[in-house]
């Protein structure tokens, strides 16, 4: 789509629709208040009968019957100002893209300084509105049997601002990138696992390599047998998908220090293996890999924005599968950095892929290490759908971690981390590790495995389980994956200070 940016006043709008923001207040001002002057005071009478109305995500549409150029008016309630966050501005322009697509409009002008106040600027407002509406408007094409009926495509949207164009143009941008990012996440999640293998996620990620001159990296199963990646091989035995482990470097600093490693759970399908899932529990299982999808989303938002920060991506993918020469329970299994694993569960076999993951990404030269991962369904027992869990081994990594997800808008809480935990993990009698304590603490206790692996350096471990799908729609997309961490991934990247060593 195309974006255009001019300091007409929204009396002379001409597109088919006109999206306006509505402040809780005594009376129209500026802007508005010539508005209202074009409709000879009726805006003013529909405000006070309730017509239109100011309350946060409300959404008044009229007709404007030859008015101003544009046919309707699309009013988007903010509340009071003082109280509107970006979050809420994102969730309110959100609901407004739903409703333009409902419409069926095909280009439409937006009011931005209406959106704007002293606490967002206009190019705030750029910035929510771009990543509101590509986040919000996503629709999994899906592979049913295509309707002959044409669809209605948003070709052109005009912003009309008395604020710097290049300023809000830039804002625009980066706030359709963050947008794509999340569907292009989302996109990879939603596919099923035979379609999306480890070896099309590995095409995928040289694809985002080539349109963004990253350096990649694919080693296949002979090479992770050079390198001892015992692990993440463990997992993949019983499969006849070969494994990958897929590597996307990029260099925002001319000399490669000071780098963050991100660490994505890639497993195209789980089964459990021989501790296999029960029927309800199997189906979903193509979303395993919603930690890779949140770290290729933010490597695509990284290579849009080009932060000057330094970021290697790491994702160990292969399908957890039953047959006659997968791993089983009481395996005992070597990881590549030299620990052994006693496995007691094969449906925690996550953790032991970002076990190898992790120690990889410190090969590359990772100084900072975030894994993000569909680890596990005790995340959801103690946090409920709508929250990330997090570990951490250093609380000032993990508080810049906590910023980018408040400015992102991506819930997420700690979970304590203690050497008791530790302990539990180093339990075994006959081996380093073993992959599964118990059920008690069971978030705790596979963050806890992943961040032996961490071995001293910084690092954040994020679970995924309950946030990386929606079971219903929500005001920023619809139902069935959701992208998260994509956009607190690059926020990260982006925001990042380096510790004092």
């Amino acid at each position: 789509m195309n974006f255009t940016i001019n300091q007409k006043n929204i009396t002379e709008a001409d597109k088919e629709c006109l999206v306006v923001g509505v402040y809780h207040q005594p009376q129209f001002d500026g802007e508005l208040k010539e508005l209202d002057h074009a409709f000879e005071g009726y805006l003013t009478s529909l405000v006070k009968d309730g017509d239109i109305s100011s309350k946060p995500k409300k959404l008044s549409k009229i007709h404007t019957f030859g008015k101003i150029g544009s046919k309707r008016i699309l009013f988007v309630g903010l509340g009071k100002q003082k109280e509107l966050t970006f979050d809420l501005l994102k969730e309110a322009m959100g609901v407004a893209s739903k409703a333009l697509k409902e419409m069926k409009v095909s280009s439409f002008s937006v009011a931005l300084d209406t959106f704007s106040s002293e606490e967002l600027p206009a190019e705030d407002a750029a910035h929510a509105f771009t990543e509101a509406f590509t986040m919000s408007t996503y629709q999994f094409e899906g592979y049913k049997q295509k309707s002959n009926e044409p669809e209605i495509y948003v070709d052109s949207i005009e912003f009309m601002t008395v604020e710097d164009e290049k300023e809000v143009k830039t804002a625009l941008g980066v706030g359709a990138a963050f947008g794509r990012g999340v569907n292009s996440a989302r996109t990879l999640v939603n596919t099923p696992g035979n379609l999306l293998t480890s070896t099309k996620m590995a095409e995928y990620a040289l694809e985002l390599a080539e349109r963004y001159d990253f350096e990649a990296e694919i080693l296949d199963k002979e090479e992770m047998e050079n390198l001892g990646m015992g692990a993440l091989l463990a997992v993949n035995q019983g499969s006849v998908e070969p494994p990958k482990m897929i590597v996307l470097k990029y260099s925002g600093k001319d000399e490669w220090k000071d780098v963050i490693g991100l660490v994505g759970k890639g497993i195209t399908f789980d089964t459990g293996g021989y501790s296999i899932k029960p029927k309800d529990g199997i189906v979903g299982m193509k979303t395993d890999m919603g930690g890779a999808a949140a770290v290729l989303g933010a490597m695509e938002i990284i290579g849009e924005t080009k932060p000057e920060q330094n970021v290697v991506a790491v994702i160990p993918s292969t399908d957890n599968m039953v047959s006659g020469s997968a791993f089983k329970p009481d395996d005992v299994i070597t990881a590549m950095s030299g620990k052994t694993i006693e496995v007691l569960n094969t449906d925690a076999e996550g953790r032991l892929a970002l076990a190898d993951g992790m120690t990889y990404a410190k090969h590359h030269g990772a100084n900072y290490l975030v894994d993000v991962a569909t680890l596990t369904g005790g995340v959801i027992v103690a946090l409920g759908e709508d929250k990330t869990g997090a570990l951490t081994n250093n609380e000032a990594f993990f508080e810049q971690v906590l910023e980018a997800s408040s400015e992102s808008g991506e819930f997420i809480w700690q979970l304590p981390y203690t050497e008791y935990d530790k302990k539990r993990v180093r339990s075994s009698k006959i081996a380093d590790l073993n992959n599964s304590p118990g059920r008690a603490g069971h978030a705790i206790m596979g963050g806890a495995f992943v961040g032996e692996f961490a071995e001293g350096l910084p690092w954040v471990h994020l679970d995924i389980a309950g946030t990386a799908t929606t079971k219903s729609q929500y005001d920023l997309g619809p139902s069935g994956a959701t992208g998260v961490m994509a956009r607190t991934l690059a926020l990260l990247v982006e925001r990042f200070q380096p510790l004092e060593k």
